[in-house]
């Protein structure tokens, strides 16, 4: 089966992005939006776009039966969901499967499993990949007690249902454990639905490391390499670069093949990222991402393939354009996450309108953004607003280009991380590699 019609359940660049690789694949593809976006340019420039309703997210793009109805009522026979908003829901998923449209992902039971980090951990476990010592779900202070007695302090608290780096509480001992217990149920059932925690032990320093994996409907699965993501803030990456910097041929080897396996167990179909922490020469599974990545634009970089073309590919049937050995990597890459957001005001969203725009170029550069000049950034939806990413042969090359672009980025109008970049990209653990994920909050906070 070759997709005829895709409706593109998303907004921003990711929207644009998958609009593009519709087009350059045939595909007709069909935008949805809401009163906000109602000119963005991902409704331009698709073929046909669909009104959802009004601006909030709520009203419109987190609205499960408008969008199954948006697909319907445009004749697609597919739905792409990008990032964020529904892609990772599997009842959003299980909608569409049942509405006899093909989800461009996993099967929602795979979104599920995945999304339930208790039993992804079981999983990786059946897969004899390495997880986190940590505990099953625990439902009151004297299970978590009891707990983390046996995983050893400090300790994090997760929700089952959790990922994005929210319903995390950490905890030092005992004390601590029991005031942050009911305070770490009571968030994962406001924002995931279910109030299910469970333990894990709290590493001292490690980096984030992923591994992006494809797989189709005919048995194949391959990795594309691993990313470096321990640049975070509030759990929330700021800067990724491919490959990681300073990892070893046989810990590479043995994180993608961990991947893979994982892929395999849990009967993957599409683009996903198994995450792993890094220890010194030890690794750990922590969870699973169903869907595309925000940073998926440093693998094309650094492999040279198109991670969206492949993932409609696969939704319509194809079998993986490569195989494992035709998977190599070139040179190094990063990117930077542009946030409308104001680091000197501690982050504080930023939306207004962009008065003037000049964006980088020049060999090796890419940047992914729906904006231009006079566009209003709504204060709606999520604080990103482009991805700069660049490439070179080396990963010293890549930061000087870096340094290049970020100097050519010009936003007035709003506040940006922009220049948090230019900055970071003068820290000296950023400059020779050796940074982990304490490492920019410790920054941000005056230390070194």
């Amino acid at each position: 089966m070759t997709l005829n019609g895709v409706l593109v359940a998303n907004r921003g660049e990711i929207a644009l992005r998958v609009v593009r690789a519709c087009r350059e694949l045939g595909i007709r593809a069909v935008a949805v939006y809401s009163d906000a976006d109602a000119s963005a340019a991902h409704v331009r420039m698709a073929d046909d776009a669909v009104h959802l309703g009004r601006s909030a997210a709520s009203k419109s793009y987190l609205d499960e039966d408008k969008v199954v109805e948006a697909a319907r009522s445009a004749g697609v026979d597919a739905i792409h969901p990008g990032y964020g908003f529904l892609s990772e829901r599997p009842s959003f998923a299980k909608a569409v499967e049942s509405a006899g449209l093909t989800f461009v992902g996993p099967p929602s039971s795979v979104i599920a499993t995945m999304g339930d980090k208790a039993a992804a951990r079981a999983l990786a476990r059946r897969a004899g990949v390495p997880v986190v010592p940590g505990s099953d779900e625990v439902g009151s202070v004297d299970e978590a007690l009891a707990a983390a007695e046996e995983v050893g302090y400090p300790v994090l608290i997760k929700a089952s249902a959790g990922g994005g780096g929210r319903g995390i509480r950490p905890a030092g001992s005992a004390d601590e454990l029991r005031t942050v217990v009911a305070e770490a149920q009571r968030e994962a059932a406001s924002a995931f639905g279910s109030s299910a925690v469970y333990l894990e032990r709290a590493l001292q320093g490690p980096r984030h490391v992923e591994v992006q994996v494809l797989a189709d409907t005919h048995g194949s699965v391959v990795h594309c390499f691993e990313r470096e993501c321990s640049l975070q803030r509030r759990r929330q990456k700021i800067l990724e670069e491919a490959p990681a910097p300073g990892l070893d041929d046989r810990l590479r080897e043995s994180l993608c093949s961990a991947a893979v396996d994982l892929a395999r167990e849990v009967s993957y179909v599409g683009a996903g990222t198994v995450e792993f922490l890094v220890e010194g020469e030890e690794f750990y599974f922590i969870e699973m991402n169903t869907r595309i990545q925000v940073e998926h634009p440093i693998t094309e970089w650094i492999t040279g393939l198109d991670l969206v073309a492949e993932q409609l590919r696969i939704a319509g049937g194809a079998p993986l354009s490569v195989a494992q050995d035709d998977v190599t990597r070139r040179g190094a890459s990063i990117e930077f996450r542009v946030n409308a957001e104001d680091p000197d005001q501690d982050f504080l969203p930023s939306p207004g309108t962009v008065e003037a725009l000049e964006l980088p170029g020049g060999p090796g550069v890419r940047v992914d953004t729906a904006l231009m000049a006079g566009d209003v950034v709504p204060p709606f939806y999520d604080s990103l607003v482009a991805k700069l990413a660049v490439w070179a042969p080396t990963r010293d090359q890549a930061l000087a280009r870096g340094r290049r672009a970020l100097a050519e980025y010009r936003v007035d109008g709003l506040p940006t991380t922009i220049g948090l970049h230019r900055r970071l990209l003068d820290h000296p653990a950023v400059v020779d590699g050796t940074y982990d994920i304490t490492t920019l909050e410790t920054w941000l906070a005056g230390g070194t």
